[in-house]
Order: C-alpha cells, then structure tokens, then sequence
C-alpha cells in the first residue's frame, strides 16, 4: 500500500490547531492590553448618586481558605436587590471597589468578589499570569461564586441577584449565570469570554444584556453573533450591543483604553436594565 503523505496546508493547519489546544484566551488578552496599565479610568473616578456605606467581607470559604470581598451599600438598605461584580483580568482593585460603591448609589448591595483570592496584578504580565491561574481552577472559581451568591443573600439581604463584569469578569458574569441558573436575576458582560455552544448556553435562566467592540479581536464580533444567534434560538431573553468603532477594553474601570462615549451609553444601559429585572 502507498504511503499517504500530508499537504503543507493540512500540515499547517494541523499545527495551528495544535498550538492554539490549550485555550489562547489569555494570549489573546495580553495583546488586547498590550502598553495599557491598571490606573483608574474615568468609569472608575464617579461617585455615587447616594450615601453609601462599604466594608471589606469575607464572604467565602475554599478547602479552608477564607475569600474576602468588597461590600457596599446604601445606608439605611437593610434588604434590598444585590449585584455581584466581577473583577477585570487585573483583579479586585479600588477600581473594581469604585464600581460598586457606584452600583449601592444607585440602590444596590454590591458584593465585589475576588477571583484571584488576594492577588492584584501591576502590569500586563502579572494579569496574564493570573487569568491562566484562574481558568486552570475552574470549579474553584464556580465554589467562589456560588458562596458570593448565598452570601449576598443570606448574609447581605438581596431580595434578587444580578452579575456583572468586565473583560475576565465579562465572562464570569455569564458563566456564573449558566452555572447558578434561576440562581441569578440578571447577568452584564461586558466584552467577556463568549459561548457559543447551544447545549451550554440552555442552562441560562436570567435575562442577559452583552456590550461588544466592534473593534475588539480579543472577543471578535463572528462569535459575539454566533452567541446572539444561539440564544435566539433557544428562545432566551438577550440583548447584545456592539458599539462602533469600540475595542476591547472600551468602558473597563482599569486602563488606558477608555472610550468615554461608548462606555457612558454602555453604563445607561447596563443601570436601565438592572432596574428593570432587579427592581
């Protein structure tokens, strides 16, 4: 029998399938934040609309090790609706804390959790290096948010549950979503890892509203639309925007890629529909 032998082309594809097998999530990060660095953008220097009092919780238990998080409220508001808010790939820093304190001034308990149990990256390599961390310890991160849920409610008295998150916390923000199922109320990502498998995306129980770059190759619009479409045919309640001209990272707390007109419009529409299904 003659020896088949590959073409280059197969060969080639069979190396970039190779090389692309583990996930290149993180490789595709760093090169969306490539020169940018954690200070505080714009998003994360508002203040909040009300009087809000805020304390550092500790709100999970992992195989031992306590999880601590950021709590925020506005005074008086013994019970209420909550919103967990998930960190960018940098981690649970005061931009992150901002948010919430801006999320109690508009009538939330927010609970910012901590995905990288106390760890705080300074620059693209420590991100990096901890979003792999991160997706390498993945049914901790699931444990992590199921108890910043139970938390929220048992402890902080949030009559509903929202998520949200940003960049790594996009993601999360969804995923939480299909994990918890009825368990969330609704679900914000902004620009988070995507999923596109119809048999995954069936567990999704909250109504969820998705911000998008039209810019952004580190989540390119071709699986965005193939996300919206799934949903679509599954019949789930989803809104996706994808904002002209805007690349990854648009409305992020942390960095240098803050575009300040997308963001704003990405924020009313994030606060219009958390007050519709939390409220």
């Amino acid at each position: 029998m003659p020896r088949r032998t590959l073409s280059p082309t197969l060969i080639l594809a069979l190396l970039v399938a190779a090389c692309a097998a583990p996930d290149d999530y993180a490789e595709r990060m760093s090169r969306e934040h490539e020169g940018d660095t954690p200070i505080a953008s714009p998003g994360a220097q508002g203040s909040p609309e009300t009087e809000i009092t805020s304390s550092e919780v500790v709100y999970a238990d992992l195989d031992g090790t306590e999880v601590s998080g950021y709590l925020a409220r506005p005074v008086g508001m013994q019970a209420g609706p909550g919103v967990l808010v998930i960190q960018e790939w940098w981690g649970l820093n005061d931009n992150i804390r901002s948010m919430a304190d801006q999320l109690a001034g508009a009538g939330y308990v927010a609970l910012a959790v901590d995905l990288y149990e106390g760890e705080v990256a300074e620059d693209r390599g420590g991100a990096r290096a901890l979003v792999q961390k991160a997706m390498a310890a993945g049914e901790r991160l699931e444990k992590n948010m199921r108890q910043a849920r139970a938390y929220l409610v048992d402890t902080a008295g949030a009559t509903r549950v929202g998520t949200i998150g940003w960049c790594f916390g996009g993601g999360w923000s969804l995923r939480t979503a299909l994990v918890l199922g009825d368990g969330v109320d609704a679900a914000v990502m902004y620009y988070g890892r995507v999923v596109t498998e119809p048999e995954r995306l069936a567990a999704l129980s909250a109504p969820l509203l998705g911000h998008f770059g039209e810019l952004d190759n580190g989540i390119p619009v071709d699986g965005v639309r193939q996300m919206e479409a799934a949903l679509g045919e599954l019949g789930k309640a989803a809104t996706v925007h994808v904002y002209e001209g805007a690349n990854h990272a648009f409305a992020n707390p942390s960095g240098t890629r803050y575009q300040q007109a997308a963001a704003d419009l990405a924020w009313e529409r994030t606060l219009e529909f958390f007050a519709a299904h939390l409220n």
